[in-house]
């Protein structure tokens, strides 16, 4: 018979989180003085998370835009559109709420010195001033913003190069994934660590900042899903969107919220999208790039976590300011389909618009992996889905082929 560690590791990582959840909850009311000890598990997660994240940005964006391949796509246009419109409104509903619902965090080492940006012109100065940085004080320093430019330069001026050379960036990225699957496997003992410290340190007050983010998150998504898609939608086939939404949400994004991932969700949409009575030469296309660039979800992750952070520190911010970070968490979530909390490990990104170290970013990064366990799912339910709806909507708005007036009624058992 089998030990209960072996079935503890053999579970799944959803469910090895819980455990460490729970565990470092009960650590931490019957044990204090243990829980404090433990958090060393907890620093050394976050140590790791720090460590792969820069590389892990700049080697993936790199491969990716090295590998783009030009194809006759010009007939996905009206598709690509709805999915940037669709993430950056994403975006704008997690701005909103963000300021309508402050999330305040209890973080293991608060910022002791940090001096808010004045506005959208400091913004935009430490921006550029971030872009134009070292490459190499860019990753040893964390500085985001200039590792994703060079590696956007980098990845560009690669497309040129030999298929040797792009073979070899693709497989530079697949090694720096597989290091991010085993740190975040990690995840259980990590959160156990983070969870138990930070209780006995803060006591069971911090559990309601973790509750009330979780909340706000998983708001912004359902009004996404339930109000803002469909009226992308409506706009796009003048008729009522919601049958198609319920379609796409009941065939697609109850499949895509217990995989938690979009790129095994694939073979799922294009079946429902042939059920739907879809164009194939367009659907073929648009699903798998839709699983890769389409993020709506990861998009609302990265600016809720974000103005998190700014709102825990103190920091002051403008209206144009949170919109500009909209804009880089939408441009952001493109990149992070495929790797295991992407969308978590791109939240420094946006925490380096306002000032924020890597530091006190990443301890967010390890809340959002506390809370990950609904937070990724419904993520990844909303992406999925959405890829779906606007595929379907690309369709019947006639730009692609002429409308079917059956696409938008459920599938027939």
């Amino acid at each position: 018979m089998r030990s209960p560690l072996y079935a503890f590791v053999r579970s799944s990582l959803i469910l090895q989180i819980l455990i460490g959840l729970c565990a470092g909850i009960a650590l931490a009311l019957l044990w204090p003085a243990a829980a404090l000890k433990v958090g060393l598990l907890g620093t050394v997660f976050v140590t790791a998370l720090k460590s792969v994240a820069p590389i892990l940005v700049f080697v993936l964006v790199t491969a990716a835009i090295a590998n783009h391949r030009q194809g006759q796509q010009t007939h996905i246009k009206p598709i690509l559109l709805l999915y940037a419109i669709g993430t950056l409104a994403a975006a704008w509903v997690a701005v909103v709420a963000s300021f309508l619902f402050p999330s305040h965090l209890t973080l293991a080492h608060p910022a002791t010195e940090l001096v808010a940006p004045g506005g959208i012109a400091e913004v935009l100065q430490s921006l550029l001033l971030s872009v134009v940085d070292n490459p190499v004080r860019a990753l040893t320093q964390a500085n985001f913003i200039g590792i994703l430019a060079w590696a956007i330069g980098l990845g560009v001026a690669f497309r040129h190069a030999g298929d040797s050379t792009r073979e070899l960036l693709n497989d530079l990225a697949s090694g720096v994934s597989l290091i991010v699957k085993l740190v975040i496997r990690c995840a259980p003992l990590g959160i156990f660590g983070l969870v138990a410290a930070t209780l006995a340190k803060s006591g069971f007050g911090a559990l309601l900042g973790y509750l009330h983010l979780l909340a706000v998150l998983l708001g912004c998504m359902v009004v996404v899903a339930l109000v803002v898609n469909p009226l992308i939608v409506f706009w796009k086939i003048r008729r009522n969107p919601y049958p198609l939404v319920f379609t796409c949400l009941r065939e697609s994004g109850i499949t895509a919220f217990f995989t938690r991932s979009s790129a095994a969700n694939i073979p799922v949409n294009m079946q429902l999208c042939e059920r739907l009575g879809l164009h194939e030469d367009t659907y073929s296309v648009s699903i798998p790039l839709g699983a890769t660039i389409n993020m709506a979800g990861a998009a609302i992750t990265i600016t809720v976590l974000a103005l998190a952070a700014v709102h825990t520190l103190g920091i002051q911010i403008d209206l144009l300011s949170a919109l500009l970070l909209s804009v880089v968490a939408s441009v952001s979530a493109a990149g992070v389909s495929g790797v295991a909390g992407g969308s978590l490990l791109l939240v420094p990104l946006a925490c380096g618009l306002f000032g924020i170290s890597s530091d006190i970013a990443m301890q967010v990064v390890a809340v959002g992996f506390i809370i990950g366990v609904l937070q990724d799912s419904a993520e990844t339910a909303l992406n999925s889905s959405t890829d779906v709806l606007f595929t379907a909507a690309g369709c019947l708005s006639g730009e692609i082929v002429e409308a079917q007036p059956e696409a938008i009624t459920p599938p027939a058992e």
